[in-house]
């Protein structure tokens, strides 16, 4: 399992660290905020957000990730270019957090990332996402690459292929398509891709693929799945589903996800500490095969089990 032959790339967003050998670092969790249904928002969208409510969600975001080892970044979702702004501008107004800017279609996300140019917080924004299924993919990876954005993340999935094999020919379109508009980025890392919960599965094993062929830091949405599993709720509660979803965040942690989107920012409490056992698990499987703990202090399985370490680093 562990480790790959293939150098890993190790990317650098805002001060977050990410990528290489499984257990080298921990994995980046990267909660939503601003998403449709979030309860910051007090009517409708266009009535404005509880800034309160949003500040606390992110301070408690921050927090645990202080508390954990777990870092974090904030996934800021719009449908408009203003709405994006707007909201670019709270964010960070109150934390240090790194974030992406997160919409559906180009024209929002070009217009968010030029507002990060021009407030000088590219170093700590990466852009989410050049897709496969974007209709003028060369436009917006030349749009971008003029603005000058530095960290971008690839959606690659294949409707005809849904087996993990279809996330590499996506990957390579992808990488292929920077390639040829001769763009050139800091870091690019991938997300495979997920809409249910046990499909999280294809994910880590195209991530492990992914990983093997460029070395690439990998992620992919298990809250996709979870959130939309609404039978967990209806049998077993809000207790019982937050559970599941804890898990599931969990799991993909620990198998090929240097980093994961995990769900509305309101769910920080419960998958950050199930993220930071989940570091602790994998980097102590590294060192089962390996011999060597996490060079970074501020690992959760040096920061939250130290006595464990020093027991491991005298067998």
């Amino acid at each position: 399992m562990f480790a790959f032959e293939t150098e890993q790339k190790v990317c650098r967003v805002g001060g977050v660290t990410f990528g290489g050998q499984p257990g080298q670092y921990p994995t980046v969790v990267v909660p939503s905020i601003f998403q449709k249904g979030d309860k910051v928002f007090e009517g409708k969208r266009k009535e404005g957000f509880d800034e309160k409510r949003a500040e606390n969600l992110l301070k408690t975001t921050e927090k645990l990730s202080a508390e954990t080892g777990v870092p974090c970044m904030a996934d800021i979702v719009a449908t408009k270019g203003d709405e994006l702004k707007t909201y670019i501008d709270f964010v960070t107004s109150v934390t240090d957090m790194p974030f992406c800017i997160d919409a559906w279609v180009m024209k929002p996300k070009l217009e968010g990332a030029k507002h990060c140019a021009d407030k000088g917080l590219l170093d700590r924004m990466f852009y989410n996402s050049i897709t496969v299924w974007e209709k003028d993919l060369e436009t917006e990876i030349k749009e971008i690459a003029a603005i000058g954005v530095k960290h971008v993340l690839l959606v690659a999935f294949d409707m005809a292929d849904q087996m993990p094999s279809g996330r590499i020919s996506g990957t390579q379109r992808l990488l292929d398509a920077i390639e040829k508009v001769g763009a050139k980025f800091e870091s690019i890392f991938v997300d495979t891709s997920v809409m249910n919960g046990p499909a999280t599965a294809l994910c880590s094993l195209a991530n492990k693929l992914i990983k093997e062929k460029w070395g690439l830091p990998c992620a992919s949405a298990p809250s996709n799945g979870s959130y939309m599993w609404k039978a967990a709720r209806e049998k077993w509660g809000q207790a019982g589903w937050a559970g599941a979803d804890a898990a599931l965040e969990a799991l993909a942690s620990t198998l090929y996800h240097d980093m994961i989107f995990s769900g509305p920012m309101a769910g920080s409490e419960r998958i950050i500490p199930a993220v930071a056992m989940a570091d602790a698990f994998t980097a102590t499987l590294a060192f089962g095969e390996t011999k060597m703990v996490p060079a970074l202090e501020s690992h959760p399985l040096k920061k939250l089990f130290p006595e464990f370490v020093e027991q491991l680093q005298g067998m």
